[in-house]
């Protein structure tokens, strides 16, 4: 993706689950960092994707961790595979 292009929500989303399957269990500040957001909009996401059953929030010392589901691999796996189909379209 060029610099002078938006990120779609599902490129959010699929940024968002890559953070966390890449660390098995992500903090909201390592998420918010990784994917590039703002705290408080990482939140929404966040909550977007627990409500959806792509990411599971676990309590971890007192401390709200997150680690991608099944459904969530699934989705990224397939939007990556999406991505690179039409990447090769448009060449």
């Amino acid at each position: 993706m060029s610099d002078d292009e938006r990120r779609t929500k599902y490129d959010i989303y699929a940024d968002v689950i890559d953070i966390i399957a890449r660390k098995n269990l992500c903090s909201l500040t390592r998420i918010s960092y990784g994917a590039n957001m703002p705290v408080d909009r990482t939140k929404k996401i966040l909550a977007f994707l627990v409500s959806h059953g792509f990411v599971n929030e676990v309590n971890v010392d007192d401390s709200k961790k997150y680690r991608a589901t099944k459904w969530g691999l699934e989705f990224l796996e397939t939007f990556k595979r999406m991505r690179k189909f039409f990447a090769a379209l448009e060449e």
